[in-house]
This record gives C-alpha cells, structure tokens and sequence, in this order.
C-alpha cells in the first residue's frame, strides 16, 4: 500500500502537467460566468473576481478555514463509512446470486429516496449534532458504491477465475492481479460519483442542522443577502472537491489501472 502511495504521489507531476484540458474547461466556465455576470446587476449575479475576493475577506477574517474544515470532517465521515460498508458489503452480496437478487429492490428504494427525506429523520435521530450531516452523508453515498461493488463482483470474468484456480495462484496474488483490477475499474467512478454528492449532501444538512461549516455560513449569507459571500462559499466547496478528486483520487485510479496501459 506504501509503495501504491509512493508511486501515485512520484507520478503527480507528470499527471498535473497533463491537465491542461481540465484547466480550459474551467477557464471556459470562468469567461461564461464573467460574461452571463455582465448581464445582470451584482446583487444578482456578481462577477468571478467579486465572489472571489468576498470569499478572500472571510480568509483574512479567518472564518473560512474552521467552516472548511468543519464540513470536510463530516463529509468525509460519512464519505469513509459509505466507501467501507458499501464496498466490502457490495462485494459480498456480489459472490451470492440470492443476496444480488435481494439486495437489488433495497439499492433502488435507497436510490430514489430523497436526500432531503433522510436529513429530516436525521434530524429527528441526531439533533442538531454531527451525526445529522454524516449520517445523511452516509445514506446518499452508500447505494452508489453498493451497487458499483456488487456489479463489479458479478461481472467477473469465469474464466479469469477459472485460471487463477488451475494455476492455484495464491489468494493475496489472486486479489491483486486477476479479481482487484477489474472490480476495482467499477469501484473507482463511484467512489467520484459518491465524492461529489457527499460534499453536496453535508452542505445541505449544515444549512438546516447545523451552526457551523459552510452551510451555515451559506445561510447566514442568505439571510443577508450577500450573492458574493454566497457564490464565493460555493466556489471554494467546489475548489476543495476537486483538489481531492484530480490531487489524490484520479492519479490513483491511474496508477491501479496501469494493467490497461498497451505495452510499448
């Protein structure tokens, strides 16, 4: 695991370097929101460089750093439970016809159900306490990756398996280099899928359930009617997702996903 870590962080130079089509996608979004900002008064729609320095004035104040992190910490919680109870129960109820078939209507009940119903019963349970944003984190995150995990376990390859049985290769080998890769290639776009919904989703709950974090800092904004604060909350949300997805996910899914590489 060390070494994996290792190589994903020796080979984020190169990874970052080739990014520029991300950047001009969001330089793109920039110049479309400067331009749309144009048409419209700032108390509606303010410019980029306003929300910005809106949001640069809640740094000098030091508001915006324990907001962060307050929502980090519990999107994340609840993020890291749903990655590890959806996954190793996905990947169980893979290797069981039975339990696909009976674990299928309970994903779909979970998957249509608002997000806004279960924060409500949160609320009921927990309060006004972390447990109302991390659990409803949880419970919107965790469909996804059951899913992705249980369809990564039923599509395996039979004769993948076969082979790695008649050349009796040793189970740690066995997971690493015939099972992990491919359930792992269904594993990692709903892990990003669950990565963005849980940011979203502990947003939601800090503006009805919570006192701290940038929900409530979007609230109180609101209250206010301060677009730029608003817009700028928004975007530093946003920049911290994808710090997390292009800075640590996508160059590990990269580095797991080397098997695909042709040879040269």
């Amino acid at each position: 695991m060390l070494r994996l870590l290792w190589r994903v962080f020796a080979g984020l130079p190169a990874y970052v370097w080739s990014g520029w089509g991300a950047a001009a996608s969001l330089l793109l979004l920039l110049t479309a929101w400067e331009a749309v900002a144009a048409l419209y008064d700032p108390l509606i729609l303010p410019d980029p460089l306003t929300a910005f320095a809106a949001l640069w004035a809640q740094v000098a104040q030091g508001a915006a750093w324990p907001a962060l992190w307050a929502t980090a910490r519990r999107a994340l919680m609840g993020l890291a439970l749903a990655l590890g109870v959806g996954s190793v129960l996905g990947l169980l109820a893979g290797l069981s016809v039975t339990a696909s078939v009976l674990a299928r209507p309970l994903v779909t009940v979970l998957l249509g159900t608002p997000p806004i119903a279960w924060l409500v019963l949160a609320m009921l349970w927990f309060g006004m306490s972390d447990g109302t944003p991390v659990f409803t984190v949880f419970i919107a995150c965790f469909p996804v990756v059951f899913a992705s995990a249980l369809q990564g376990t039923r599509t395996l390859d039979l004769q993948l398996r076969d082979m790695a049985r008649a050349y009796r290769l040793p189970l740690g080998m066995a997971l690493r280099e015939v099972f992990g890769p491919h359930v792992l290639s269904y594993l990692f776009p709903a892990w990003v899928t669950a990565l963005g919904s849980a940011w979203k989703v502990a947003v939601m709950a800090e503006l009805l359930a919570s006192t701290d974090g940038v929900g409530a800092a979007l609230a109180a904004s609101r209250s206010q009617l301060d677009t730029a604060t608003t817009l700028g909350w928004i975007s530093a949300v946003v920049g911290c997702l994808l710090v997390v997805e292009y800075g640590f996910l996508e160059p590990l899914k990269r580095e797991v996903e080397r098997w695909r590489e042709a040879p040269r």
